[in-house]
C-alpha cells in the first residue's frame, strides 16, 4: 500500500509538469467547486490522488480510477451504500492526465461542434480528479450509452448520488448549457452541500457557479457600502440614479466562486479508458 501510494505521488508530480501550462490563474485547484468546461481549462494536476476501494469494470483498468482523496472517500461510501441495496456499481475512469486526454480526443472527436462527446485536452473534468465514469451490473460491457440512465444502477445513482456529494454533470436537455452530450454515467464530486443545492435548484453546475459568483459580488458590494458608511457617516446603501431608480452605492466587481474549499490528492492511470468527456 505504501509503495503504491508513493508511486502515485511521484507520478502526480510528473503529470503536473506535463500540464503546468494549463493552470488557471483565477481558480483554486483544490476547490471542490472547480469549474472545468469548454471555456475554463483544467488546473495543474492536484498533488495527491488515491485509488478508491471499489471494483473497477475489469482489472486491467484498475489504474484508471484514481481520484482526489475527498472524492475517492465519497465514492467508496456511495458504492457501498448502493451495494447494501442490491445495486452493483463499477468504476471505469477517474483521473486522466493531459497526455491521456489528448490521445482520447485525437482518436475520438476532433470536431469543433457546439455539443461534444469528448473534451479537448486541458479542458476535461477528468484532469481534476473529481470526476468518475461508472457502469452498473446490468449494463456492464455494453459501453457507455444512455441505456445506463434507465438501468437500476443508473436510476439509483441519479436518485442518491447527491447524498454523497456527487452530481450528474451532464444532464439531459442541458446540452446547450454544458456544451456536452447527455452522460448519465459521468458523476462529479462537488461536496454534499453543493450537491444538495444543485439538485434542489435543478440547475447545471455552470448555472450554480454563476449563482455563487453573483452572490459573492453582491456581498462584496455590500461590504464596500458598509466600509464607506463607516468612513463617511452617510448612508450610501441606496441613492437615486439619473433615472430615479434605487441603486447600490457600491461598485460592481468580478467575483471568484472559490467559496468552498476542497482537499488534495495522488494517482496513476492506464491508457485504456472510456471515450467520454
Amino acid at each position: 500500500m505504501f509503495l503504491e501510494s508513493f508511486a502515485g505521488i511521484l507520478l502526480g508530480f510528473t503529470m503536473a509538469f506535463q500540464s503546468w501550462g494549463y493552470m488557471m490563474p483565477h481558480q483554486n485547484p483544490m476547490d471542490t467547486l472547480l469549474l472545468v468546461n469548454k471555456q475554463n481549462k483544467a488546473p495543474v494536476l492536484p498533488v495527491m490522488l488515491m485509488k478508491p476501494s471499489v471494483d473497477p469494470v475489469e482489472e486491467k483498468v484498475s489504474g484508471n480510477i484514481y481520484m482526489r482523496p475527498d472524492a475517492a472517500a465519497a465514492l467508496e461510501r456511495m458504492f457501498n451504500a448502493a451495494g447494501q441495496e442490491g445495486i452493483k456499481l463499477y468504476a471505469l475512469s477517474g483521473f486522466r492526465s493531459y497526455a491521456t486526454q489528448k490521445a482520447i480526443y485525437n482518436r475520438k472527436d476532433r470536431s469543433e461542434s457546439r455539443i461534444s462527446s469528448v473534451a479537448k485536452p486541458g479542458y476535461s473534468e477528468h484532469q481534476t480528479g473529481l470526476a468518475m465514469d461508472f457502469e452498473g451490473e446490468s449494463t456492464l460491457g455494453k459501453g457507455l450509452t444512455e441505456a445506463i440512465a434507465a438501468s437500476p444502477e443508473g436510476i439509483w445513482v441519479d436518485q442518491h448520488c447527491w447524498e454523497y456529494g456527487f452530481i450528474l454533470r451532464y444532464p439531459k436537455g442541458k446540452e446547450h448549457i454544458t456544451g456536452y452530450i447527455y452522460e448519465p454515467w459521468h458523476i462529479r464530486f462537488v461536496g454534499t452541500e453543493a450537491a444538495m443545492e444543485i439538485r434542489n435548484l435543478d440547475v447545471t453546475f455552470e448555472e450554480y457557479i454563476r449563482m455563487i459568483r453573483r452572490e459573492r459580488i453582491k456581498n462584496l458590494e455590500q461590504e464596500e457600502i458598509v466600509v464607506e458608511q463607516e468612513n463617511t457617516g452617510i448612508d450610501l446603501s441606496i441613492h437615486a440614479d439619473p433615472d430615479g431608480n434605487g441603486k447600490h452605492g457600491g461598485t460592481s466587481g468580478s467575483g471568484d466562486y472559490g467559496k468552498r474549499g476542497g482537499s488534495t490528492d495522488t494517482g496513476r492511470e492506464n491508457v485504456e479508458l472510456s471515450d467520454s468527456i
